[in-house]
């Protein structure tokens, strides 16, 4: 009897463990090729947002890692990211930080930001993604799981209402 309960017991923590799988620290959902679901916009971070009059679709360039600052290529891992900003993104000057999470699951990184921090304030809370065109956020073939070797280093950081 004690054997079953452990095999049991042991059975409910590797299952525990592969449904805790599925989403971030956040609590983002994967799809199944690794990369984040649909996620809403905090209604704090739309708040902030409407008062810094940011709206959709406002860019501005940003070094996506400022510990490779400059650097090509870089290699970005899952998980927390701090990026710089290059340009004011509206009313937030740069060089601010911006602080947010990285998938590198599916073909091309992706990047959601949640905070902004002025070098003169708090953080903030934000919503905004990293993009650059032409697929370049495309992870280089030699990345390995977990990882995403790009070949550059800046995107854009673009305001969004939601995440898709």
């Amino acid at each position: 009897m004690p054997t079953t309960k452990v095999i049991l017991f042991c059975s409910a923590i590797v299952l525990l463990a592969l449904f805790g799988c599925t989403t971030t620290p956040g609590g983002v959902a994967l799809r199944p090729d690794g990369t984040p679901g649909p996620e809403a916009c905090p209604a704090k971070a739309l708040e902030i947002m409407r008062y810094l009059k940011l709206h959709v679709g406002d860019a501005a360039l940003v070094e996506l890692d400022a510990n490779q600052m400059g650097a090509w290529p870089i290699t970005l891992y899952d998980g927390p990211i701090e990026s710089v900003l290059q340009d004011d993104l509206g009313t937030i000057e740069a060089p601010a930080r911006l602080y947010g999470w990285v998938w590198t699951g599916g073909p091309q990184v992706v990047i959601r930001y949640y905070e902004a921090h002025p070098l003169d304030g708090d953080k903030l809370p934000i919503c905004a993604v990293a993009r650059l065109g032409d697929g370049q956020l495309r992870k280089r073939p030699e990345s390995k799981p977990g990882t995403a070797i790009l070949n550059a280093s800046v995107a854009s950081a673009f305001v969004v209402e939601s995440f898709r």
